[in-house]
């Protein structure tokens, strides 16, 4: 059972609201767990639960990966059949470069943002769902639950402009072949930043 939004703009504003709430508290576990588990807890299932939390009563669909085209402005996400190993690679890498010492501190949390919105696993909450697992892969970074009344996703959602244009920085450098997503790197700092200065 779902509702969309020609249906009631106004139940669906409120669920979609209820609905953040709700998947902020699922992610402030999913941090506690992972801070205690690793960043192997960081996986595809805790990303579906992330989602199905997000999308709940809007999509039928919710928490799994998407086995239909879909297209975002004027972007074509992958072929559906690609997008289980296109996370499962996503999932690897930020395994495999943890810690890593030559990376900003951010440039896991930049990557998965990006990655994902690119790859757009979901046919719903994919957004919601990058931003999530953003904040989960910053926690883990920096070792703990962060202070702060308003966290990164919300700051994101509240100015998008810069937002889309760092992701489609870094979409251009992919196109020329290159792993770049510095620009997007450096816009999570600033907004982290925000978010810590108010403790």
């Amino acid at each position: 059972m779902s509702i969309r939004e020609n249906d009631s703009k106004e139940i669906f504003d409120k669920i979609q609201e209820q609905n953040l709430l709700r998947q902020y508290d699922l992610l402030t576990n999913c941090i506690e767990i992972g801070l205690q588990k690793g960043i192997e807890f960081f996986d595809k299932y805790t990303l579906w639960s992330l989602n199905s939390a997000a999308v709940a009563n809007i999509a039928q669909f919710g928490g799994r990966y998407r086995e239909q085209p879909i297209y975002v402005g004027s972007h074509v996400p992958p072929h559906f059949k690609e997008v289980p190993h296109l996370m499962d690679s996503c999932i690897s890498v930020v395994h495999e470069n943890w810690k890593n010492p030559k990376n900003h501190p951010l440039t896991l949390a930049a990557y998965v943002l990006w990655r994902m919105n690119w790859i757009h696993p979901f046919i719903e909450g994919n957004g919601r769902t990058a931003r999530a697992a953003c904040y989960y892969v910053i926690c883990l970074e920096y070792g703990g639950l962060l202070p702060g009344n308003k966290i990164v996703p919300e700051r994101i959602r509240e100015n998008r402009a810069p937002y889309y244009a760092a992701l489609q920085d870094a979409d251009r450098h992919w196109e020329d072949g290159h792993f770049e997503v510095s620009a997007l790197t450096e816009y999570l700092s600033g907004l982290l930043k925000a978010q810590l200065s108010e403790v």
